[in-house]
């Protein structure tokens, strides 16, 4: 009686031909979806957020042209070149500068308007710098007060930081610097410090928030 029983329950070919299917389908329903994606492929199921970049300090002391220079090389940018004298950000190249007239620059950004329109040379003496580095993030170029630094410095910087962004560099403003443009906020247009002068330098004044809080167009080739 006991050695029937036993028997009955031992599995028999044709359940083991069924259950090791069964088996195979479960195992595979734990593999990723996509293959490619573990063996390296650019496969994105999800949109990613990208975390703005920070804001770019150069100390060393040196003329306009060679503080730009240096800053250039530092966030990896040159010279945008385009079939057009014009181009907007969006479908600007990835490391790649231009330039933008302060009027358009102020406009732009208290519209939060998320394009910019770029130039390859600078229209005015004071027309401000606009960084696209290589993942496709904006950055604005300008010359602050020695004492700012501090505050800008990630690690110690507060939430909202009230920021004076000069065109040009001065004995007051000697520091060249790139903030990201996602993180900025403005409620005023740019001034010249010159009246009289079309092409004086020019002082923006704007926030700048320790996350971003404006769209951009972060695209390109």
């Amino acid at each position: 009686m006991f050695d029937i029983v036993a028997r009955s329950t031992r599995p028999t070919p044709a359940h083991c031909l069924i259950a090791g299917p069964l088996l195979v389908l479960t195992l595979m329903s734990l593999v990723p979806v996509s293959l490619d994606a573990a063996q390296g492929d650019k496969t994105e199921v999800f949109p990613v957020q990208k975390a703005a970049p920070a804001v770019v300090f150069i100390e060393t002391p040196g003329s306009e042209a060679e503080l730009r220079r240096q800053l250039r090389g530092k966030n990896g940018v040159a010279a945008l070149r385009s079939s057009t004298s014009v181009i907007r950000f969006s479908i600007a190249p990835t490391g790649s500068f231009g330039f933008i007239p302060p009027k358009l620059l102020g406009m732009a950004l208290i519209t939060q308007s998320p394009d910019l329109p770029l130039e390859q040379m600078p229209p005015t003496t004071n027309a401000y710098e606009i960084h696209k580095l290589a993942d496709g993030s904006g950055m604005l170029v300008g010359f602050v007060e020695a004492d700012l630094k501090p505050q800008l410095t990630p690690s110690q910087r507060p939430k909202n930081v009230r920021l004076g962004l000069y065109s040009n560099p001065s004995s007051k403003a000697p520091h060249i610097i790139a903030v990201p443009l996602v993180k900025l906020v403005v409620d005023r247009m740019p001034t010249r410090l010159d009246p009289k002068e079309p092409g004086s330098a020019v002082l923006f004044e704007m926030d700048l928030q320790s996350t971003a809080n404006r769209t951009s167009s972060q695209t390109g080739p």
